[in-house]
């Protein structure tokens, strides 16, 4: 009995270390008539705005994507769920999706500290992640320049933003005097700030002065009077339309009315409600989409999310409808609904065009696209140029 017993017990164990190993190495893959795919997005919390939005854009591209037939004889299955802006349940919501749902990639989420947050589940699970908007730079290569593997965006990095706003300063504007007002709370304000501060010097131009707030602060008139005193030409305040609304509006109060720049974090309609329209002039930030542009399918795209929405696109919108088509780009090129060969397929993806630009993915897992500038006027988002990279 004993030696049966031990017999038993050591096929046992021999299955389950085969399972095991075979758990590490598999990938996610379709299975039926259905591609399961995960959305990590922010549908509550403090910047549920871009989560909502990305989310609007993505399933709006599935939709047309099932309504033409699907990707590989097969429907995409978006599994949608709310890691709530944080980053705790960004990494909850990460596994469940890899683990439990099976999901064949993962599309969000917006901010670059969730991406983060939600990547070791992608990176473990062998499971490529695409965040349409995680701009800090390291997202997609780890502190020792190391690429990971698994994890990819198709927006521009921080850095790429905060040079092109300090070129902007410089050779747009004129200006060689700036100050910097920044969330030091924010990978994302941090970034911007750095890349700002290095390009503006290194361009001839002087910072004035360096002053931070944290998230969540609503009132900067403090730190805005230090900062007019030092008389500026232009205040640099990289980051998110909550805070960023209240200190375009309190600058205006004390009569600070020099150009302020910024980043994508602008990107919202909360912008104009919480500064009020009266004040945003002479506001300038970095974005990925215009929808005064009047190319075909940007037009097309306008056209269609009015429709299914009700209103307006904006550019999260578009950034999560590029990567709905982006992804049946990568899928198709795939050639099967395979985790492992999706990834392969993305790193590869060459002059994908898009409604926020065309789209080449760089050896570090960043898309080579172009900025648009966009001007306040009035409250009202106006396309003002586009930039390349060198």
């Amino acid at each position: 009995m004993n030696k049966k017993l031990l017999g038993v017990l050591s096929f046992v164990l021999i299955l389950s270390l085969v399972a095991g190993c075979t758990s590490k190495t598999s990938s996610n893959q379709a299975s039926g008539d259905t591609i399961k795919v995960g959305l990590n997005y922010e549908l509550s919390g403090v910047v549920a705005t871009y989560g909502q939005n990305l989310s609007d854009g993505v399933l709006l591209a599935i939709e047309q994507i099932n309504k033409d037939g699907g990707v590989l004889g097969k429907q995409i299955d978006p599994i949608k769920v709310d890691n709530k802006s944080e980053d705790t349940e960004t990494a909850n919501v990460s596994t469940r999706l890899a683990t439990r749902d099976k999901v064949v990639v993962l599309l969000g989420p917006a901010t670059s500290g969730n991406t983060k947050a939600a990547s070791p589940a992608a990176m473990q699970n062998k499971i490529p992640l695409i965040s349409a908007s995680a701009t800090a730079d390291d997202v997609t290569v780890d502190s020792n320049g190391k690429v990971r593997e698994y994890i990819f965006k198709t927006c521009f990095s921080d850095s790429f933003q905060g040079v092109m706003m300090a070129e902007f300063a410089l050779k747009d504007l004129g200006f060689k005097n700036a100050a910097i007002l920044a969330d030091n709370t924010s990978d994302y304000a941090k970034g911007l700030s750095k890349a700002f501060k290095e390009t503006f010097t290194s361009q001839g131009g002087t910072i004035l002065a360096e002053e931070a707030y944290q998230a969540k602060d609503t009132d900067f008139k403090a730190v805005l009077t230090n900062l007019k005193g030092l008389n500026p030409e232009v205040l640099f305040v990289p980051g998110y339309y909550e805070e960023t609304g209240l200190i375009v509006r309190q600058a205006r109060e004390l009569g600070l009315n020099v150009p302020i720049l910024g980043g994508d974090g602008y990107e919202s309609p909360k912008l104009t409600e919480i500064a009020g329209k009266d004040v945003l002039n002479q506001v300038y930030y970095s974005s990925h989409y215009s929808p005064m542009d009047d190319a075909e399918e940007v037009v097309k795209f306008k056209e269609n999310f009015k429709v299914k929405y009700g209103k307006d696109a904006d550019a999260f919108n578009a950034l999560g409808y590029d990567l709905g088509y982006f992804l049946k780009d990568a899928l198709e090129r795939a050639g099967e609904a395979n985790s492992e060969k999706l990834k392969d397929a993305i790193a590869e993806t060459k002059d994908f065009k898009g409604v926020t630009g065309t789209i080449s993915i760089d050896e570090n897992h960043n898309p080579v696209k172009s900025v648009t500038i966009i001007e306040m006027k009035d409250g009202v988002p106006t396309f003002l140029k586009k930039l390349d990279p060198k």
